[in-house]
Formats: structure tokens, C-alpha cells, sequence
């Protein structure tokens, strides 16, 4: 019995450490951008177009099948943008007055304002 008890503290011991670790490295990889209301951004996505509405970005973990990883989402929440209506690859975040057109396709990502 006292084993039983002794396993099941050890296992709830790591998963009460390993639930802030893993938030906290997860939200270090990714940083506000300031031209984009301070939407977080992979910090290793590729800059690889920028307009007058947003950036686009080559990032190995976009998918248009699955959309961004859990982890990204979780980041989005965190800073407190919400998780709108999705058109396709298209899911609209809003803050506040701000609005972001998240765009995610095959190893590509597009941050857009929405106006």
C-alpha cells in the first residue's frame, strides 16, 4: 500500500513540475511583434515578405491541414488574444480593438492586421 501511495505522489510531483516547465519554455519561443499589436510570433519563423498589412513567414510547424501547434495557441491565450471564426486557413484573434488574420499553410505563415 505505501508503494502504491509513493508512486502516485511521485507521478503527481512531475506532472505538477513539468505543467509550468513545459508553459514556460513554451512561451519563451515565440516574441511580441510591435508592427503587429504585439502578437506573439515564432522566434523561428523566417521573415520572408512584409507589407503594409502584415508579414509573412516560412516556419517548419504551420500546417493548413492542422493549423498551428497546441503550444502556439496556448502562447496566443496567454497574452490574451482570442481565438475567433476560422474561413479555411484563415482564424481571426482579437484583443482588445485589435484584430489578427492568422494564416497557416503548408510550412508558411502569415500574420495579417484586419482593418
Amino acid at each position: 500500500m505505501k508503494k502504491k501511495i509513493g508512486w502516485i505522489l511521485a507521478t503527481a510531483t512531475v506532472l505538477i513540475a513539468a505543467a509550468p516547465l513545459y508553459y514556460f519554455i513554451t512561451l519563451s519561443l515565440y516574441e511580441p511583434s510591435e508592427d503587429l499589436y504585439h502578437f506573439p510570433v515564432p522566434t523561428h519563423a523566417k521573415l520572408v515578405g512584409e507589407n503594409e498589412n502584415g508579414h509573412q513567414y516560412d516556419w517548419s510547424r504551420a500546417s493548413e491541414e492542422n493549423g498551428i501547434p497546441f503550444g502556439y495557441e496556448m502562447v496566443l491565450k496567454a497574452n490574451g488574444w482570442e481565438k475567433g471564426e476560422r474561413e479555411g486557413a484563415s482564424v481571426y484573434y482579437t484583443k482588445g480593438d485589435h484584430t489578427i488574420d492568422l494564416m497557416s499553410t503548408s510550412k508558411h505563415l502569415d500574420i495579417l492586421r484586419v482593418d
